[in-house]
């Protein structure tokens, strides 16, 4: 099962490597890793996917929450409700015949195309991780030189009371 974990830490030197250890210390492959402050620059949110065969990862966010500086950990497999969406950026062969082509297939996936050249272009393209799958899968046949993505980030739809 793939789990997208989310924890709020305190937006000091060595937080990461310390959460990154404690999943590589227990046996964890990080999918992906993204790390951002939010609007209190104090802070800053950690979204972390791993796949979890074992069952463990509730262990793993017991972990989390015992760590100095993480101020709170949600596992979103636990959330009723979540919205998880990440960015891709990719460079795609595209002679004249294959551009337009291209820009079309970006169309259908609400992506922009942010760079031209005579042979290639760059799409962004923002959303789910099946989403982004999709995506990937329609452009590859054209041959992808180069792609960047920044891997999940998640938010709960309700509204905490804590």
């Amino acid at each position: 099962m793939k789990h997208t974990i989310s924890a709020l830490v305190e937006n000091k030197f060595g937080v990461l490597a310390r959460i990154a250890g404690m999943f590589s210390g227990r046996g964890f492959n990080i999918d992906t890793l993204n790390v951002g402050p939010i609007c209190d620059k104090k802070y800053s949110r950690i979204t972390v996917t791993v796949k979890d065969g074992r069952n463990s990862v509730e262990q793993c966010v017991k972990q989390l929450n015992k760590l100095v500086n993480v101020i709170e950990v949600k596992d979103f497999s636990k959330v009723e409700s979540f919205v998880a969406r990440e960015l891709i950026l990719v460079k795609v062969k595209a002679d004249k015949k294959a551009r337009s082509e291209l820009v079309e297939v970006a169309g259908l996936f609400r992506a922009k195309v942010v760079h031209v050249d005579e042979s290639f272009l760059i799409i962004e393209c923002t959303g789910n991780p099946n989403k982004m799958k999709a995506f990937v899968g329609m452009i590859e046949p054209y041959g992808i030189i180069d792609m960047a993505r920044t891997g999940n980030v998640a938010l709960e739809r309700s509204v905490s009371d804590d």
